[in-house]
């Protein structure tokens, strides 16, 4: 949901700006993303309807898959076909009202590129991540294939890596799980080998905020680069679905002092163990200070892409923590964090760091943290 959502605010951009513009969006919908279909049919994103259309592509049956290193991948090729029929239909329409202009692809659509290669179009990615993260890829690769490193080895390695896009040298060991994963860094990697046969990549990012990694990209082998950013939502709509005990998030904070309320949220893909969020809660109970919390199910086993919201989370905190804190703060499920971040009672955000918290957290002018440098 994260890239459809800043690729649809670029898509909103363009259309604005050209109004001989028009922009089909093909969605490939995942087994797990609930929240697809309601986001396609709000009014926020109906604004440039007239000339923005939405897809969505037959489902596909992905749950043998789902716990593989390669479930995306596995997913992206079994709608390949769909996308193949949509575009030839899109070629005819265009040949004689218009011009079918290219592809710009989500940056784990690459196998896409061949697609477009077959309709003589010039595909773009849309890089929904960081500067810096592209040229991680792009080095990576480049030592695996030019110099045949194996990457998975540097799992649990002391050592420290030197990155053309990192003003500082990266311990080895928090690289991102599945460029140490054997049986998912091949295809991984593929995407950013794949990403330089492309006219460009457009990059969810401005050069203020991360010059050095920008400038970067040339010597790494990218093609053109273009930073687009910061892309946000920050009209969606706030709809009230994500209180405890039937309380209201926004009225909650209304009530609060101003820069006074820790905001902790990890993403829709975040979760911690029990004996992680117990530690969490110890410490926000022992600060004393007002908390709202985003707390997420953790993944069943061997389904690592399906998460939710707790219906009780009682049986996952310290016993009497919710009576113990209730003045104080509020565990909660899907809460609106792009208005929440931006609500004046926020003084300080405890994130995983992904792309769009981050550059949510700095348009709202809050202090970030990062859950694996504090708990």
């Amino acid at each position: 949901m994260g890239h459809l959502v800043s690729m649809v605010e670029m898509a909103k951009l363009l259309v604005d700006r050209d109004p001989r513009l028009s922009v089909t969006v093909l969605i490939m919908k995942l087994p797990f993303d609930s929240d697809v279909d309601s986001y396609t049919n709000s009014p926020a994103t109906s604004v440039a309807a007239a000339r923005i259309h939405f897809v969505h592509l037959p489902h596909e049956n992905t749950e043998a898959e789902i716990s593989s290193g390669n479930f995306i991948e596995h997913v992206i090729e079994c709608n390949n076909p769909h996308v193949k029929q949509i575009v030839t239909k899109l070629a005819k329409s265009a040949g004689s009202t218009g011009w079918l202009p290219g592809f710009v692809l989500d940056m784990f659509c690459t196998t896409v590129i061949d697609l477009a290669d077959e309709f003589g179009l010039p595909s773009y990615v849309f890089f929904s991540s960081s500067s810096a993260f592209l040229g991680l890829m792009l080095h990576l690769q480049s030592l695996q294939d030019e110099h045949h490193v194996d990457i998975t080895e540097f799992k649990d390695s002391a050592g420290e890596l030197d990155f053309p896009s990192f003003m500082n040298p990266l311990p080895a060991k928090v690289l991102p799980t599945l460029v140490l994963m054997k049986d998912a860094v091949g295809m991984f990697l593929e995407h950013a080998k794949r990403m330089r046969a492309t006219k460009g990549i457009v990059i969810n990012t401005f050069d203020e905020l991360n010059l050095h990694a920008v400038r970067s990209l040339v010597d790494l082998g990218a093609p053109a680069v273009y930073p687009v950013g910061p892309i946000l939502n920050l009209k969606s709509e706030t709809k009230k679905k994500g209180g405890r005990g039937g309380d209201d998030i926004m009225e909650w904070l209304d009530e609060q002092p101003p820069s006074s309320v820790v905001f902790l949220c990890f993403g829709s893909r975040g979760s911690f163990s029990d004996d992680q969020v117990k530690e969490m809660a110890c410490a926000l109970e022992r600060s004393g200070h007002h908390f709202l919390w985003f707390l997420r199910l953790p993944p069943p086993n061997g389904k690592n892409w399906y998460l939710r919201d707790y219906e009780d989370s009682t049986k996952i905190l310290p016993e009497g923590f919710l009576d113990r804190t209730s003045s104080i703060g509020k565990v909660i499920g899907w809460t609106p964090q792009a208005a929440v971040l931006a609500h004046p009672a926020i003084g300080g955000f405890v994130s995983h760091c992904g792309r769009n918290s981050t550059l949510e957290s700095i348009i709202s002018r809050r202090i970030t943290f990062n859950p694996y440098l504090i708990f």
